[in-house]
């Protein structure tokens, strides 16, 4: 028989038996879909963690205090072990440091006419704006003279701005942040983010102002550092460590603090992508393997029902190959088909769940090839064994079969 003739009996067996092959189907539908969502959302969540760290600078340290050992040391929750003195000690010692600021960040209330919400404030000095890379929509940032009077002024991130002000001016309001007076004087232009750390939510405030006035302590949040360029990185972060180590360390001699360049930041972050993608994509491919569980049990199914016609095609001539072929691409197609109609619901649900996360919608074609691919290879290898026990069947023992 030719494969084209072949290929006819396949498709004609199928579509004689429409429900079933349609439930049949299901699981593929499903494993193919659930591969190429869950790997188009890692996707889009990992893009969406770089570009947030990009935003945050270029040629970017950052300085945190060391959370276990601190609390240890200081018997609680504060974390009591980078001072503003070390922001100093830093601009002096190490001479690649373009740039340095120690920064500060509460969760505050904020109030404009009859507009309650909840934001961050982030304190830093002046030098905050070169260093987070922190452009602006309107107005200015604030100067280093109402750093040191603690001035209540502030700058508002892109997103706070509009839920307090729509799309009106705020340049010169007056907003209350945990019920203190506090002059706009800039808004800051859109960057894009999500979550806790999210640039858009932020208000800038002087770091004095910060401490003195919202959170009445003089401890610091973290210290960032922005290097002359790209090629100094790994010399400022060591000149950074070297320098803290010489007055943050415990009696045990382990830092008080952890230091890390933006590169190690964002390699950290793909690394975590890679193995969410693994991990969401071997749980979705255990279902695409489920369904080829399922097609297997059907074809098995048909082989019995359908013994008395496999009896006949071989009694008048047709070849166990023959046989093996026509169930075989009857599994095939069956998966094919499932992986279609998995693609695009796999595509629709990336696009859908991605818009419910507030991420970009990523479709790797490489996962869509992926995933079709290994439909294919399902429909192939759990087709096999239904196919093989049809073109064993004897003609003369099939056709006295009931």
């Amino acid at each position: 028989m030719r494969l084209s003739d072949s290929i006819r009996t396949a498709l004609s067996a199928i579509t004689a038996n429409k429900l079933r092959s349609s439930l049949t189907t299901l699981g593929v539908v499903i494993g193919v879909a659930s591969v190429i969502a869950m790997i188009g959302i890692a996707e889009g969540t990992k893009k969406q963690a770089l570009d947030q760290l990009q935003a945050l600078g270029s040629n970017l340290i950052v300085v945190f205090p060391n959370w276990g050992r601190s609390s240890q040391r200081t018997g609680g929750d504060e974390a009591e072990t980078l001072k503003p003195e070390d922001v100093e000690l830093i601009r002096r010692a190490v001479p690649t440091a373009a740039h340095v600021s120690g920064e500060v960040r509460t969760r505050v209330s904020v109030k404009y006419g009859s507009t309650n919400e909840r934001s961050q404030v982030t304190g830093g000095l002046p030098e905050i704006q070169q260093i987070r890379n922190i452009q602006l929509k309107e107005g200015r940032f604030f100067t280093e003279e109402e750093n040191q009077n603690a001035a209540k002024v502030c700058v508002l991130g892109y997103d706070i701005y509009e839920r307090l002000f729509g799309d009106g001016p705020a340049v010169g309001s007056i907003i209350r942040i945990n019920n203190q007076d506090f002059e706009v004087i800039g808004v800051a232009a859109f960057k894009g983010g999500q979550g806790f750390m999210n640039p858009d939510d932020m208000i800038y405030v002087p770091i004095n102002t910060a401490n003195s006035r919202i959170r009445r302590r003089d401890t610091l949040s973290g210290i960032a550092v922005q290097a002359e360029n790209a090629d100094v990185m790994d010399y400022t972060l060591a000149k950074v460590q070297e320098t803290l180590r010489k007055v943050r360390r415990d009696a045990s001699g382990e830092d008080l603090f952890r230091a890390f360049n933006q590169g190690e930041l964002i390699q950290t972050a793909e690394e975590q992508s890679r193995v969410l993608s693994l991990l969401l994509g071997g749980v979705a491919s255990v279902s695409l393997l489920v369904g080829g569980i399922g097609i297997m049990n059907i074809m098995l199914v048909s082989v019995t029902e359908r013994t008395r016609e496999i009896g006949l095609r071989k009694a008048i001539g047709a070849r166990q190959d023959d046989v093996l072929s026509q169930f075989l691409l009857e599994s095939i197609f069956l998966c094919l088909a499932g992986g279609v109609i998995g693609v695009i619901l796999g595509i629709a649900g990336v696009h859908f769940v991605a818009g419910l996360m507030g991420v970009d919608p990523i479709v790797s074609l490489p996962g869509v090839v992926i995933a079709f691919a290994f439909a294919a290879l399902v429909g192939t290898f759990f087709g096999f064994y239904p196919a093989y026990l049809a073109s064993k069947l004897e003609p003369m023992e099939a056709l006295r079969t009931e």
